[in-house]
């Protein structure tokens, strides 16, 4: 049994707490109040990840929409043709990391074991790609997800 005030251990018999000398009355908590790493950054990596989901949704939507006005045969004529396809392609990929990064998010909010290895692979293209925001999240997941005692279930 472990204080519902500091987290000490305590043995079954003990009126008040050795560590921090408050009474013991009524339920004792079970485990200790400290949670570890990983649960403690856990949801705000999802949160984080949701919300640079979102930018990346737009940044996307953005882009369709320039590739089909400015970037487009209707567009400049000074332009290279090529821009128009590239845009596109840059569109894709980030609206294509939008979902990645909607589905990871939602899987950290919700400790599923397969959002773990999502994570980390979005992380580290989000160090390349998303600069500075993806980079600065890419880290921090990678920080949290990385180590081997990092399991989500």
């Amino acid at each position: 049994m472990f204080c519902d005030q500091c987290g000490a251990r305590l043995e079954g018999n003990q009126r008040f707490c050795s560590h921090c000398g408050k009474e013991l009355r009524g339920v004792i908590s079970v485990a200790p109040s400290h949670a570890g790493r990983v649960e403690t950054h856990v949801r705000m990596l999802g949160i984080l990840w949701l919300a640079l989901s979102a930018l990346d949704a737009l940044a996307g939507v953005v882009a369709i929409i320039l590739a089909n006005t400015i970037f487009s045969r209707w567009g400049p004529s000074n332009l290279p043709p090529f821009l128009h396809p590239l845009m596109i392609g840059v569109a894709i990929f980030s609206i294509a990391k939008a979902g990645g990064g909607l589905l990871t998010g939602w899987g950290l909010l919700n400790r599923q074991g397969w959002a773990r290895g999502l994570a980390v692979f979005l992380g580290v293209i989000s160090l390349f790609f998303h600069f500075p925001f993806g980079t600065a999240l890419g880290i921090y997941t990678l920080w949290v997800l990385l180590p081997p005692d990092a399991d989500l279930a």
